[in-house]
């Protein structure tokens, strides 16, 4: 009849005993069905133990109590994060059961349960932890459930009879989700995420969807033990939801805070990691995850890499820029006063999550940022992509984040999935770099100088949109490209209010600059550049005039792009 879910507090028991009456059916508590089992209170399951003997327990009863029971099931507040159970559930819905999300806000909760002792995840500081646990947990509770009910004000019998009205409305496709006056909205239930595998000698998948944490262990697998957490300090409470999750899962988790942006990717950065993995006492068998924007990907790629010569590292990225490039492909690099990325490895994840719903929050402009990676690989492999870029750069432009329509919403799904799609086969044929992959530096090289003579002020994909007019404009000068191809690159990338100009007064720094990039064989300058839209090929020590030439065509007027963008931040 009906499975209820949620966080300690929610009512599981009291409502489901209430519904129960009302519908002259059973009643059954997973808890209690664990306790019997054991022969002791759950507490002393943890204390006596361990979290993951009280998981398997629990795996065990809810599967058990699916099959037996057609009544109203209160499961526990975590039983919903084990892979197996959610399949079960899936299946329990899929014939007509309803799955209820008992929904509450931490303010009604503590009075419910008053965070008392015998709740062993609560320990410490409960309702930090609450809080914790239901922001990790929350998007499994509304991605598993078929009936989402808000409780906060309501009496339980209230709830209980807001769950007899709604829940048999719909099918089991679709999700409904009541409000304390008992309306119901409903919308459809998440599809499942798509994954691209990245082929190659270590295959992984990269997972896009939405509300993924779920997917965290299988990316992990089995034998791993230990994990440290990495995420910049303006991602400190996403971090410590992680972490605690992980931890409630079995996982001995770690967190280390790291500096915003950039300045994270340094050698002292490094070190401080690698001091943290070994005071740990991490080994090979263990795993670091990242979640932030490019910048995280790479050092914490870098630290994986280099501790005891490469332990795993899945990619939780939380910007449109990681996902599309940092995230993917297995390259990862510090940065020194001499340039971006010299210091580095191929290190590839043991799999990257994907979560749109990250990008609910992000900064317009830092979203308009991140398009510059997507442009790039429209010009160098998937025409698609500009078509779609084309058609809807205004409202890619005017980013409305969680109020982005729906149509928005999928255009940009399908942007990431054709580019992470690109990324993927390029470096599944050639991880290191040894020939196809430089494909997908169009516009680094330029764009790196820029960001090194800026003293990494400028956001990555502004330099690199410039850097990608700087070599069009050079493909133009020599023979290879069409005039409209660059116009072309000049419309979209302006269109989206990126940056495709840069000033005229520093051409021997910037060339400096590049010399340095890994591209460069000895003096021997090499380009990215195109014949064609996504035909693209490789210009060697170009003549010297050339590259004068291309730098004064992008140097002609002002910087251009909207100021918030801001053109000094990319």
């Amino acid at each position: 009849m009906a499975v209820l879910i949620g966080p300690p507090g929610s009512g599981k028991t009291t409502v489901g005993r209430i519904l129960a009456d009302a519908f002259d059916v059973a009643f059954r508590d997973t808890d209690e069905d664990v306790e019997q089992v054991a022969g002791k209170p759950i507490t002393e399951i943890f204390v006596d133990d361990g979290e993951p003997a009280f998981r398997a327990l629990e795996r065990a009863a809810v599967a058990t109590a699916l099959r037996e029971h057609d009544g109203v099931l209160a499961l526990g507040g975590g039983a919903v994060l084990d892979e197996v159970t959610q399949t079960a559930l899936a299946q329990y819905a899929s014939t007509g059961g309803a799955i209820v999300f008992l929904d509450v806000s931490l303010s009604h909760a503590a009075p419910r349960v008053g965070f008392n002792q015998s709740r062993p995840l609560l320990l410490g500081n409960p309702r930090a932890r609450w809080a914790s646990l239901m922001e990790a947990r929350r998007p499994v509770y509304e991605r598993v459930a078929t009936l989402q009910v808000l409780t906060d004000g309501l009496e339980p019998q209230a709830v209980a009879q807001q769950i007899g009205q709604h829940r048999l409305r719909g099918q089991p496709a679709d999700r409904t989700v009541v409000d304390r006056q008992g309306a119901a909205h409903m919308t459809s239930t998440p599809p499942a995420p798509t994954r691209v595998t990245v082929r190659g000698a270590a295959p992984y998948d990269v997972v896009i969807g939405r509300n993924l944490l779920g997917e965290l262990p299988g990316l992990l697998g089995d034998k791993v033990r230990r994990v440290l957490v990495m995420h910049p300090a303006s991602l400190a409470a996403t971090g410590e939801a992680i972490r605690a999750d992980l931890g409630e899962q079995g996982y001995e988790a770690f967190a280390v805070e790291l500096p915003d942006a950039e300045e994270q990717k340094t050698a002292q950065v490094a070190a401080f990691c690698w001091g943290v993995l070994g005071q740990a006492d991490f080994t090979r068998s263990d795993a670091i995850v990242s979640v932030g924007g490019g910048a995280t990907t790479d050092l914490a790629g870098f630290v994986a890499a280099t501790w005891l010569r490469g332990i795993k590292v899945v990619h939780v990225p939380t910007t449109l820029l990681a996902m599309v490039d940092a995230a993917v492909g297995g390259k990862t690099g510090i940065n020194t006063a001499e340039g971006k990325n010299l210091v580095g490895s191929f290190h590839p994840p043991a799999g990257v999550l994907c979560d749109l719903a990250t990008l609910e929050s992000l900064d317009r402009w830092d979203l308009v940022a991140g398009l510059a990676e997507v442009v790039k690989t429209g010009f160098i492999a998937d025409p698609r992509i500009l078509e779609l870029v084309e058609e809807h750069h205004a409202a890619l432009r005017e980013w409305k984040g969680a109020d982005a329509t729906p149509q928005t919403w999928a255009v940009l799904a399908e942007l990431v999935e054709r580019s992470v799609a690109v990324k993927a086969r390029v470096v599944g044929e050639d991880l290191t770099e040894q020939g196809l992959r430089e494909i997908l530096n169009y516009g680094h090289t330029f764009g790196h100088a820029i960001e090194l003579v800026e003293r990494y002020q400028w956001r990555h994909g502004a330099a690199v949109a410039v850097g990608m007019v700087f070599v069009a404009e050079l493909a133009r000068l020599a023979g290879k490209l069409d005039d409209d191809v660059v116009a072309r690159h000049r419309a979209i990338l302006d269109s989206l209010g990126l940056p495709t100009s840069y000033r005229g007064d520093r051409w021997e720094q910037l060339l400096a600059a590049m010399r340095r990039d890994k591209k460069s064989r000895g003096d021997l300058l090499r380009f990215v550049v195109l014949d064609d839209v996504a035909k693209p090929v490789r210009l060697e020590g170009p003549d010297p005039t050339l590259l004068a030439a291309a730098y004064a065509e992008v140097s002609k007027e002002p910087a251009t792009g909207n100021p918030g963008v801001p053109v000094q931040l990319g």
